[in-house]
């Protein structure tokens, strides 16, 4: 038997609930940080331009760089040595 294709199986992701209270955490306040630093800024556009340029700020800080923290985060918090589940 070739045991080089056995790997130790993956960690269960978060439920849905728990992903998606890390996802309004990440959210919510770069949305607000957005809002505060370019809402002046961006006062004089419509509506949909506001709306591109802000998402196309907030979703890659949520997807690439706050998120991962928060699940790592997560995952440490929930996955402590002794920890009875």
């Amino acid at each position: 038997m070739n045991t080089d294709s056995i790997t130790a199986p993956a960690p269960a992701a978060p439920s849905v609930h728990r992903r998606a209270l890390l996802t309004w955490l990440a959210v919510y306040p770069t949305i607000t940080a957005a809002f505060a630093l370019l809402g002046p800024h961006l006062g004089r556009l419509p509506l949909v331009l506001r709306t591109l340029v802000m998402t196309g700020l907030v979703v890659p800080v949520v997807v690439y760089a706050l998120l991962p923290l928060l699940l790592k985060a997560e995952k440490k918090l929930t996955h402590r040595p002794g920890r009875r589940k």
